[in-house]
């Protein structure tokens, strides 16, 4: 079976597309930002004060592993931990101001970007592929 007609082998080549293009893009604009960075960051702003596993589940990463994406943002002045008061075990996150100025300044750009993932498609197979996609991500969401 050929790899173009597998659709695990398409994915995983959009998804590094798309790194590429949003790894490029912040680069660019002098942000050193990764898209999963990006995500958490998208999470808090508008989730603010949840947990880590929380962000977790919002952004579908990997729960062992996000603890190390909050430090770094953390790290970058664009977060801000805490210990839940309801919970001593949990760590509350949030944007800082900072991280909200960052968040709000690239938020148009990543926008934007979105076009360069998806070229060579009209606008119209765009909008069939985001809602094919979002049928498959939200089903998978459902079964769990």
């Amino acid at each position: 079976m050929e790899a173009l007609g597998m659709a695990g082998h398409l994915i995983r080549r959009l998804n590094q597309r798309s790194t590429q293009v949003f790894t490029q893009r912040m680069r660019e604009e002098g942000v050193d930002l990764t898209s999963v960075q990006f995500a958490a960051m998208d999470a808090l702003a508008t989730h603010p004060g949840i947990d880590q596993a929380s962000v977790a589940g919002l952004i579908a990463y990997d729960r062992a592993t996000i603890g190390g994406v909050i430090d770094r943002l953390v790290s970058k002045g664009y977060v801000a931990r805490e210990v839940s008061k309801r919970d001593r075990r949990a760590r509350e996150v949030r944007l800082t101001p900072r991280g909200q100025e960052v968040f709000q300044t690239i938020l148009p750009i990543v926008a934007d970007l979105q076009s360069n993932i998806m070229e060579g498609l009209s606008e119209a197979e765009r909008a069939t592929f985001l809602s094919l996609a979002a049928k498959v991500v939200t089903r998978d969401t459902e079964d769990a």
